[in-house]
């Protein structure tokens, strides 16, 4: 790839060639798709406004700024939305990654969370500038600060992994609201505020601040295009 933004033919030569299967690639590039569509109608204003909520309102929760007409590169939102699950790859699980015809590709679940640093490695390694490549780093769950990765040890060095632009955050938002599951889902608001809740009080008011900023995509819409479920 070039130092540039890659073309579209390029990202999609370049999951082709880490997919360890046609399956593979299926399940992780419509996921990124989608992705891509749900991010650039977020940036656009596309979206059902909710009505403040408190607990964010009140939190010390700080990301990048609102979104304003002309704030959000969209080229680069695309970019970072067909690239920031590249690393997902690397964690099929070796016994069921696709490549049996007929057999469900599936992730392994202890390597899953290292697949945003993997797809940074992965980026910078081919050629991707840092403005692309932290795309992956920084949108696993809704960002992981250093403090959750030492008291939840998981296994990834201590730092954070939050986004450090508003591109990089519609992505991330973007990503909670379909699943790579199988079958593949769209994922409701309501069903994404339990899961954030699962992993602390700082998660679900990071949670609550995106919602309260960007309001939610239209699900229902993707999903009935895709032919998927709203879970």
């Amino acid at each position: 790839m070039s130092t540039t933004l890659p073309s579209i033919e390029e990202i999609t030569q370049l999951h082709h060639r880490l997919a360890p299967s046609q399956a593979a690639f299926d399940v992780v590039h419509r996921h990124c798709e989608i992705v891509a569509r749900l991010a650039q109608d977020i940036a656009r204003g596309n979206t059902t406004r909710v009505p403040d909520d408190p607990v964010s309102s009140e939190s010390s929760v700080s990301f990048a700024p609102l979104v304003r007409k002309g704030d959000v590169d969209e080229e680069l939102l695309r970019v970072g939305a067909l690239l920031h699950d590249i690393g997902t790859y690397r964690v099929f699980d070796e016994s069921s990654d696709g490549s049996v015809p007929g057999s469900i590709p599936r992730f392994d679940s202890k390597r899953y969370i290292l697949h945003g640093l993997i797809g940074y490695r992965i980026l910078l390694d081919e050629g991707c500038g840092e403005e692309v490549a932290a795309f992956a780093r920084n949108h696993t769950g809704v960002g992981i600060t250093r403090q959750e990765v030492v008291e939840q040890h998981l296994p990834l060095s201590p730092a954070e992994y939050l986004p450090t632009t508003v591109e990089q955050e519609i992505v991330m938002y973007a990503d909670k609201f379909n699943s790579k599951s199988h079958p593949p889902a769209c994922i409701s608001v309501e069903r994404q505020t339990r899961r954030a809740a699962r992993f602390g009080e700082g998660n679900l008011l990071r949670w609550h601040a995106l919602v309260a900023r960007y309001g939610v995509p239209d699900i229902e819409a993707v999903a009935r295009e895709y032919h998927m479920p709203i879970k």
